[in-house]
């Protein structure tokens, strides 16, 4: 995916229903402004999201990673490659066709086995000849023909060459008497005496100029000596030329190149790259496949990925690499923290309960219509956040923008209430699985507090499973360092709770829930929130004792 000018709206981390809903919902609204946004999620779904979104014919938001950009958001190069085969001289016109640095040498899975530069061709041209002896001694004869645009009239498989070149177009005997030829490759004349003499005295290639076709007597002395025989198409001056350019790169190239992988991030390749000889480096995907190149231009024109936020403002519940990005809006509903920018920034903070009212109503103030499906969607998203318009932070907005939004939908809203919240996490899957799905950690007064909660249709079952939970929170404590890990598992149907506590300073959570004496995990009517009724009650008593 090449970088432009997509726009990434994304919710928090360990997305919920109001968090995904509210993505892929103002990423339409954008899209009705003409720019290109893209719904993402930071983090698995839970159940109740992958409902509505298959409930009203959404596909998941894609994964966003990392805020910072990658080498398969960057504009490669294309991957034209060569092979082992492909000829110095193929390379070098390759190279001034593709106004190229350099070409990965691939197989036929085009995966990489070497590098061919232009400062290495470069040494081809301007080194001592005599340093090509043993590339040339071992270069097919078909090599050869093609790269001086010639013809084989004769090859033997005793072929004998130790790559020296000489230029032999003398056609006196006492003249060629005076040369050592033997196994050298000798580009010769037209004169078929000379080309004889040449064979006799052990040349192991004849190259003939200025010459449509050879004595049939020369080619029988050919086969007797073992002497390959080739017409050359140029005179001797570019026959000799480009004959040194004549071997397959695979005897020239840089093996185990130094290379990039899409998943990399195009700033730390900048700083590799900088380190580095090349100008151009191949990009391979997960497989070592060629993909592409990375030039020094790439890395010095790539703009940082620019961010809508939803439903959050932390930059610790934000997508990693955030601080490296451009955040362009922020639509949400929660207290303002950490939040920071470079730049000037769009901020829309309302006191209500769930984002998607926040959402829904700038649709209506910009007089874009909302589709059914994405009606049907948005409330969903307003529902789970407000716990059936049940949690403190419920406001009148919200109650209103729900009966709007059912509407749209064309929804009964009693019905389709009792339906989504009949949806339970508990399917399947290990009970650290589901305490992890939607887990909070706060600060108080030096006091590391875990949250975790579980949403279910009817809370009286989970009393029966009561050993296993505890047992399993008390292991995920302390895994996560908390001083109090606190589980409410909560039914916004019935709009109660019951509590699980672990920790050193888990009997803080039942001064502040004290249970009846004799009933362990009682049922609390009413509680239904972890961040405006739990946490609030149990700050208070760590204030007494911290």
């Amino acid at each position: 995916m090449a970088q432009d000018n997509k726009v990434y709206v994304i919710g928090h981390k360990n997305p919920h229903a109001d968090s995904v809903a509210a993505a892929i919902a103002y990423a339409a609204y954008k899209r009705e402004q003409g720019i290109d946004a893209v719904p993402c999620v930071l983090g698995k779904i839970n159940k109740g999201s992958k409902y509505l979104l298959d409930r009203f014919g959404f596909e998941k938001p894609m994964l966003l990673e990392t805020a910072q950009v990658r080498l398969d958001e960057v504009d490669l190069a294309s991957p034209i490659a060569i092979t082992p085969e492909t000829t110095i001289f193929e390379s070098v016109h390759l190279m001034d066709k593709e106004k190229r640095e350099g070409f990965a040498v691939v197989d036929e899975e085009k995966k990489i086995l070497g590098w061919v530069s232009k400062s290495d061709l470069a040494n081809i041209a301007l080194n001592d000849t005599k340093l090509l002896h043993g590339m040339l001694r071992d270069t097919p004869t078909e090599y050869i023909a093609k790269t001086i645009s010639g013809s084989v009239i004769y090859d033997d498989a005793e072929r004998h060459l130790n790559g020296k070149v000489s230029i032999l177009t003398m056609t006196n005997k006492d003249n060629l008497e005076d040369y050592d030829v033997t196994d050298r490759i000798v580009i010769t004349g037209s004169n078929k005496k000379a080309q004889k003499i040449l064979i006799e005295k052990g040349a192991g290639m004849l190259i003939i100029i200025w010459e449509m076709k050879v004595d049939d007597s020369v080619i029988k002395l050919a086969e007797e000596h073992h002497c390959t025989i080739i017409l050359s198409g140029y005179g001797a001056m570019n026959t000799s030329r480009y004959l040194f350019f004549a071997p397959p790169v695979r005897m020239m190239m840089t093996k185990k190149p130094m290379k990039f992988y899409v998943h990399e991030l195009a700033e730390d390749a900048g700083r590799k790259m900088g380190r580095a000889q090349f100008r151009a480096f191949p990009v391979v995907d997960e497989e070592e496949h060629l993909i592409g190149y990375l030039m020094r231009h790439h890395i010095l024109n790539y703009n940082d990925k620019q961010l809508i936020l939803v439903d959050h403002n932390e930059f610790s519940q934000s997508v990693k690499g955030i601080e490296k990005a451009r955040v362009l809006e922020v639509i949400d509903h929660h207290r303002v923290t950490d939040f920071s920018t470079s730049r000037p920034v769009s901020f829309r903070n309302e006191i209500v309960g769930s984002t998607c009212t926040i959402i829904a109503t700038i649709f209506r103030e910009n007089q874009v219509p909302i589709e059914e499906n994405l009606a049907g969607l948005m409330l969903g998203g307003l529902l789970s956040d407000t716990m059936n318009l049940q949690t403190p932070t419920t406001t009148d907005k919200d109650v209103q923008t729900a009966n709007i939004l059912a509407a749209l939908a064309g929804l009964d809203l009693d019905r389709f209430t009792e339906e989504l919240f009949s949806v339970t996490e508990d399917e399947g899957g290990s009970l650290e699985e589901l305490m992890n799905r939607d887990i909070v950690f706060e600060d108080v007064m030096g006091v590391r507090l875990m949250l975790t909660k579980v949403n279910v249709p009817q809370v009286e079952p989970y009393r029966d499973r009561a050993e296993d939970m505890q047992h399993t929170l008390d292991v995920l404590t302390k895994n996560k360092n908390a001083d109090i890990g606190i589980l409410s598992i909560t039914s916004a149907l019935e709009n109660r709770s019951i509590l699980f506590g672990a920790g050193d300073k888990a009997n803080w959570l039942f001064e502040a829930y004290p249970d009846p004496e004799g009933e362990p995990h009682s049922i609390h009517e009413g509680l239904i929130s972890r961040k405006m009724q739990i946490l609030p009650s149990i700050s208070s008593v760590i204030s007494k004792y911290a």
